[in-house]
């Protein structure tokens, strides 16, 4: 009997060591799509076991500030990053910049409000919706663009909705409960947006086309398997299911 219950004891332990490897990634919501055919592969290549919280960039920001346990931090806008490396939470070695995150207008198919451009989002007739600029980095970039064109005032009024992030963006858009969601490009390319939405492009001197990164967090509870995962993404295997999933690298 107490061999018996000395093996379990031991099992017990071990398991505990196994669970305790897996690595921790802080991911923006918007990156679901290749970050889980990434995540799988690197699964397979390494055999370490990648758990992945996905959430809003401001989310997962707050996480990492209240000291959450995280091994790798993915937001959908540099800006995160850098304001992490300011705080210290992030190491500044592994900061490398993935790929390009495009903004874009989505209406639904058949655009039935004729949106062409920026401007027609400030026709009071028009319902819109926004990424929260305290949420998702869409929110914020959206909210950006708007200003720095000269709209915000006139659009503010048109927003029925502040998504906290942006997959239900492209939802809202999808069902026909609004005119058109500033969204990023890439989620245009998922199976839930196609035969239901259709894409405005915003002209790149009015845009602003912001870029992903990853880091390594400073109190990384699993730093090594971190720096692998955090190699791994940025590989050109890797690249190639950035691109499947259409996000396009950054010029290096």
């Amino acid at each position: 009997m107490k061999r018996i219950l000395g093996c379990f004891i031991i099992l017990f332990f071990m398991a505990g060591e196994i669970m305790a490897a897996d690595l921790t990634i802080l991911c923006g919501a918007g990156l679901i799509k290749p970050m889980e055919e990434l995540r799988q592969q690197f699964e397979k290549k390494e055999n370490i076991k990648a758990r992945v919280h996905y959430g809003s960039s401001g989310e997962i920001f707050a996480m990492v500030a209240s000291g959450k346990p995280c091994d790798v931090l993915i937001p959908g806008a540099e800006k995160y990053t850098q304001d992490a490396l300011k705080n210290g939470w992030v190491i500044e070695d592994t900061i490398c910049k993935l790929v390009l995150h495009v903004p874009v207008i989505a209406v639904p198919n058949g655009n039935p409000a004729g949106i062409t451009g920026l401007s027609d989002l400030a026709d009071p007739n028009v319902k819109v919706a926004i990424g929260d600029p305290k949420a998702p980095a869409i929110g914020r970039v959206a909210k950006k663009i708007l200003i720095q064109n000269g709209l915000w005032e006139q659009v503010t009024p048109n927003i029925k909705v502040f998504a906290p992030t942006v997959n239900q963006l492209l939802i809202y858009v999808a069902l026909k409960q609004v005119d058109a969601a500033i969204i990023w490009k890439d989620l245009t390319s998922w199976a839930e947006s196609k035969g239901k939405i259709e894409v405005v492009q915003i002209p790149k001197e009015q845009n602003l086309i912001m870029t992903i990164p990853t880091a390594v967090c400073t109190h990384a509870p699993h730093k090594e398997q971190a720096f692998k995962f955090n190699a791994y993404i940025a590989s050109d295997e890797a690249f190639a299911i950035w691109e499947k999933w259409g996000f396009p690298p950054c010029a290096k």
